[in-house]
């Protein structure tokens, strides 16, 4: 994610991570037909993997494309906002995306990765903001798996109605549930990773 990968042990888990948001976001594409969340959100996946790549910082093309796609993907969440507050963690989610572009740009040159036991050093992101990220992502994380966990449950006696039923266990509401916590992992991990 930040700084060019050195070894096949340290660039195994970024291809991981490019894989799962590739995947989300090609479901999101897939379910999107004209919803502006879907649509946010495959966004949302593909920039993620394309950020995810470990390749080298000579790449001067990708970040400030990036930053221009992510500022481009805020203010559409932005503009979603009048349609209920529901479309917020879109907003916080391009946000993020945004500062962790800006963190991972010139300002953090390859010499700067952590070394155990050092403390944050330039480019590696504003330590309450990063930890304030750190904190909603962990707790959508934990929300969004709890949700995801209840749906699967199985069904109560006499609930034959109702969005489950017509969606049965591990139907559409439950992988876009599934896409939607798969990328807040991947957010997670890349906060992490600063």
């Amino acid at each position: 994610m930040h700084g060019s990968a050195t070894s096949l042990a340290s660039s195994v888990p970024s291809w991981l991570l490019v894989l799962l948001c590739a995947v989300s976001g090609a479901y999101c594409l897939r379910r999107a037909g004209g919803s502006g969340g879907a649509a946010g959100e495959a966004v949302m996946g593909f920039g993620m993997a394309l950020m995810a790549v470990p390749i080298g910082r000579e790449d001067g093309w990708r970040l400030p494309v990036l930053a221009v796609v992510f500022c481009g993907a805020a203010l559409h969440a932005l503009w979603m906002l009048r349609g209920g507050v529901h479309h917020a963690h879109h907003l916080v989610g391009s946000l993020t995306m945004v500062y962790m572009t800006l963190m991972a740009g010139p300002l953090s040159g390859p010499g700067l990765g952590h070394e155990p036991g050092q403390g944050h050093e330039q480019g590696a992101g504003l330590p309450l903001l990063t930890g304030a990220l750190l904190l909603y992502y962990a707790g959508y994380v934990m929300l969004g798996g709890t949700r995801l966990i209840t749906a699967g449950g199985p069904l109560p006696p006499g609930a034959g109605t109702g969005h489950r039923a017509a969606a049965g266990p591990g139907g559409p509401g439950e992988l876009i549930g599934a896409c939607r916590l798969a990328m807040g992992m991947g957010m997670l991990a890349m906060l992490l990773a600063m």
